[in-house]
């Protein structure tokens, strides 16, 4: 009976087997949308919009609301004391995926906003950093394999 119970578990811990419950559990399609507060509303969407593409919210049913491109999505909770975000209340930040960072970021310093670029180019990656008119903090993300981040 041990073997038997012993074979079970570790079937299961290689997954080759499921339980009934998680095989019947179903889990989210993707974001459907991020909603946040802002002071200027209407000034802040036309800015996400302008200069770094993201459609507002259509107006109408008729409208298509902004479509993004497939790829990769962090999904990262923080601990609540972290420095990541920037200032101490600062409950989220942007994580935006670009195709060509240095393009996007000379796109950006050409209309008068300030991006730091993170020198080091990661596994999965590089970065840059700005914060919208109202001070939230985006990342903007040249996402990459390890093998091509290794040959930057």
């Amino acid at each position: 009976m041990n073997k038997l119970k012993n074979t079970i578990t570790a079937a299961l811990a290689a997954g080759m087997l499921t339980t009934a419950a998680a095989a019947e559990r179903e889990a989210v399609l993707g974001f459907g949308g991020v909603f946040f507060k802002a002071e200027n509303p209407a000034e802040l969407a036309k800015w996400y919009e302008e200069h770094l593409g993201v459609k507002q919210t259509p107006k109408t049913y008729e409208e298509q609301p902004w479509v993004q491109a497939g790829g990769s999505t962090v999904f990262g909770v923080f601990n609540n004391k972290t420095k990541y975000f920037g200032a101490d209340d600062q409950q989220f930040m942007f994580n935006f995926r670009v195709r060509d960072l240095d393009a996007m970021v000379k796109q950006l310093k050409a209309a008068g906003i300030e991006v730091k670029i993170d020198p080091e180019t990661y596994p999965n990656g590089r970065f840059a950093r700005l914060a919208d008119p109202e001070g939230n903090p985006i990342q903007l993300w040249q996402e990459m394999t390890p093998e091509e981040a290794a040959n930057q």
